[in-house]
């Protein structure tokens, strides 16, 4: 599925995370993933992990523009 927009919800016993089709007017949510907060962190921990793998065969990334210059929160 493609997504270029991630929603982060949660509650005390869960992340939600939307990845959202984002065609203006409006978009699509293509994927749900709802979790544990004990699973979001080991999927953070394995992202990361991965992502220093990558910058060591393929050199840094460089952190994307937020779309229309916002912030992340």
């Amino acid at each position: 599925r493609y997504s270029n927009l991630l929603r982060i919800a949660h509650t005390r016993e869960e992340f939600i995370l939307d990845f959202i089709h984002l065609v203006p007017p409006q978009g699509v949510v293509t994927a749900r993933i709802v979790t544990s907060p004990g699973h979001l962190k080991r999927i953070v921990q394995a992202l990361a992990a991965n992502l220093a793998r990558y910058e060591e065969a393929h050199g840094t990334v460089a952190l994307a523009e937020p779309p229309g210059g916002r912030g992340v929160h």
